[in-house]
């Protein structure tokens, strides 16, 4: 016979602190327990890793659109993915949902000794210097664990490509690699532009594939000098080509009967279409 679980209710937006998370938890443990869900039941740790990965993609696409109503939804998919990991691996008596919490806690309250400390950070780059102060103490507590990793180890090799690029350019900045001013990055996309030109002229795939991954990491340290997001600029311009080449969609659907009836058009016809949708932003 099922056992009812009874619907949780958000008190009013002044009084949440949270108390309402440990009812996630409570409703992972009744799907994965032996009379739960089977398709739940039959997860691991790799095949929950696609749906982090999606969930995360989500919030983040609602953000980009401004959309609480979604964000909220999206941040609870996202939540769901934390706890039936952390479900999982009480399961393989690991670790479990509190001390994910406890471990994270702890972690901010180490390293933010301008707020928990004696330390004080104030003034004309204050928020420069706490990152500052984050990156030397997560080195400090790596030492203390005795691990030798390399200071770009912790940036995670599933992020998207400009992503990673991005924050791995801040990470060596921080130890003195970094070109002094813009120029030098701006200057170091010249040279590397000239480099694929090089590699397209001798037809080698390799080659051009290369000196294109180094054009794309010279764009982004520009970004970078700039205080620019290079993924959130890409992302942008992908919205504005999607958003015109819907106009142009529109225009062949009208005057031609759509591109499944029509097959290509001449590239000057498709163009006065895709101007017709830059003159209207």
């Amino acid at each position: 016979m099922p056992r009812p679980f009874s619907p949780v209710k958000s008190p009013a937006l002044a009084e949440q602190g949270g108390a309402t998370y440990p009812r996630l938890v409570e409703l992972m443990q009744r799907l994965l327990a032996p009379d739960g869900c089977p398709w739940d039941r039959e997860q691991t740790f790799e095949s929950v890793r696609r749906y982090v990965l999606e969930e995360a993609a989500e919030v983040v696409d609602a953000i980009d659109r401004g959309d609480h109503d979604d964000l909220r939804e999206e941040l609870g998919d996202l939540l769901l993915q934390v706890v039936f990991l952390g479900e999982l691996a009480r399961a393989r008596g690991s670790f479990g949902p509190d001390d994910v919490i406890v471990g994270i806690v702890d972690k901010l309250v180490r390293r933010h000794p301008h707020v928990f400390g004696d330390v004080i950070v104030e003034g004309e780059g204050a928020a420069e210097r706490v990152l500052d102060n984050w990156e030397r103490i997560k080195a400090g507590e790596r030492r203390d664990k005795a691990e030798r990793r390399g200071l770009l180890d912790g940036v995670p090799r599933s992020l998207p490509a400009l992503v990673r690029a991005q924050r791995i350019g801040d990470k060596v900045r921080r130890v003195g690699f970094d070109w002094p001013d813009p120029s030098g990055p701006r200057a170091k996309v010249d040279e590397e532009l000239e480099e694929l030109d090089r590699a397209v002229a001798s037809g080698e795939r390799e080659a051009m594939e290369s000196e294109l991954g180094d054009v794309l990491y010279a764009i982004v340290n520009v970004a970078r000098h700039h205080g620019l997001d290079a993924e959130a600029a890409l992302r942008a311009t992908m919205r504005k080509f999607e958003r015109r080449f819907a106009h142009v969609e529109r225009r062949v659907e009208d005057e031609h009967g759509g591109f499944a009836e029509h097959g290509k058009l001449p590239l000057e016809v498709l163009d006065r279409y895709w101007n017709e949708a830059k003159s209207r932003e």
